[in-house]
């Protein structure tokens, strides 16, 4: 298999996920390309393979293009033409957060948690029962430890301790 990224031949592909974009959008790239500590000269092929037609991997290549210190990248980067909702994408890039569900897996804003246990809702009159799914979290930013979600048309307040990621 030939990498989309760097060109390379016969090298085993790594299903890689392209985050801020469409769910499940991922490429499948080789082990140097997916390394961030790979030396910026492995990326010289990104001149041409940036303008692919995979919407994913365009995003990947500007992302790797933007990280690179390098004038050669930045001159690249300033080359390619990304239409609105792609650029939106590759601009989209999830923040490092200290918001972690109840297993202690990483929340990001648009994520979507489970209840893993009946909530009182104060000042609603009602309960939000185990099991329920919170779609398109917002995380409180200056407080780890709670995140905001609609349940039962309600826009409330949850602690991650009671939630898990689906």
């Amino acid at each position: 298999m030939t990498c989309p990224l760097c060109t390379t031949e016969n090298t085993p592909l790594i299903e890689t996920p392209v985050p801020g974009g469409p769910d499940g959008a991922s490429v499948e790239i080789c082990a140097a390309c997916a390394d961030p500590d790979t030396p910026p000269d492995h990326f010289r092929p990104l001149a041409s393979t940036m303008w692919s037609e995979d919407p994913a991997l365009q995003v990947l290549a500007a992302r790797i293009l933007k990280r690179l210190d390098t004038d050669w990248a930045r001159d690249l980067a300033e080359q390619l033409y990304l239409d609105d909702e792609t650029r939106a994408w590759a601009d989209n890039v999830p923040q490092g957060t200290d918001h972690k569900d109840s297993n202690g897996v990483p929340l990001a804003t648009g994520d979507t948690v489970v209840l893993i246990k009946d909530l009182n809702v104060k000042g609603a009159g009602f309960t939000a029962k185990r099991g329920t799914a919170v779609h398109r979290i917002s995380l409180v930013p200056d407080n780890p430890a709670h995140i905001e979600g609609r349940v039962e048309g309600q826009r409330i307040v949850i602690l991650t301790e009671f939630v898990k990621k689906r």
